[in-house]
C-alpha cells in the first residue's frame, strides 16, 4: 500500500514540474498551449507516461508533439535535477485525448436538446401514478 501512495506522490511531483518546464524553460517555438493532465508510472518507477492536452488544429497539434518528443532529454535531465530519485524514469509524452472526447460528448447532448419538441415533458400528466394505483 505504501508504494502506491509513493507513486502517487511521484506522479503529482513529475505533473507539477513538468508543468513548470513547460511554462518557463522550455523555448522552443513548435510547443504551444500545452497542458499536463496527467502522469502514470509503472509500478518499479522507470518509466513515466506524461499526457498532455495541446490545444489547437491537427498541425499545431503535430509540431507541438514534436517540440516534446525533442525535448524528452531536456525533461528528464530536469527531473533527476528536481525530483531526488535513485533513478529517472524513462520520460515519454502521450496526447490526452479526454478533453476532445469530453467535447464531443456535449456537441451529442446540445444536439439532443435542440431537437426536443418545444414544450414536450417527459413525464406522464398524470403525475406519475397508473390506474392500478389508485
Amino acid at each position: 500500500m505504501s508504494n502506491q501512495l509513493r507513486i502517487e506522490k511521484l506522479q503529482e511531483l513529475i505533473k507539477q514540474e513538468t508543468s513548470k518546464m513547460l511554462l518557463y524553460d522550455i523555448k522552443d517555438p513548435r510547443i504551444g498551449f500545452v497542458t499536463v493532465t496527467d502522469v502514470e508510472m509503472t509500478g518499479d518507477l522507470r518509466e513515466a507516461k506524461i499526457y498532455v492536452s495541446i490545444m489547437g488544429n491537427d498541425e499545431q497539434i503535430k509540431d507541438t508533439m514534436d517540440g516534446l518528443k525533442s525535448a524528452l532529454g531536456f525533461v528528464r535531465r530536469e527531473i533527476g535535477k528536481r525530483i531526488r530519485l535513485r533513478f529517472t524514469p524513462e520520460i515519454s509524452f502521450a496526447a490526452d485525448k479526454s478533453l476532445d472526447y469530453s467535447e464531443h460528448i456535449q456537441k451529442i447532448l446540445l444536439q439532443i436538446e435542440k431537437e426536443r419538441v418545444p414544450g414536450e415533458d417527459n413525464t406522464t400528466g398524470d403525475g406519475g401514478e397508473t390506474a392500478d394505483s389508485q
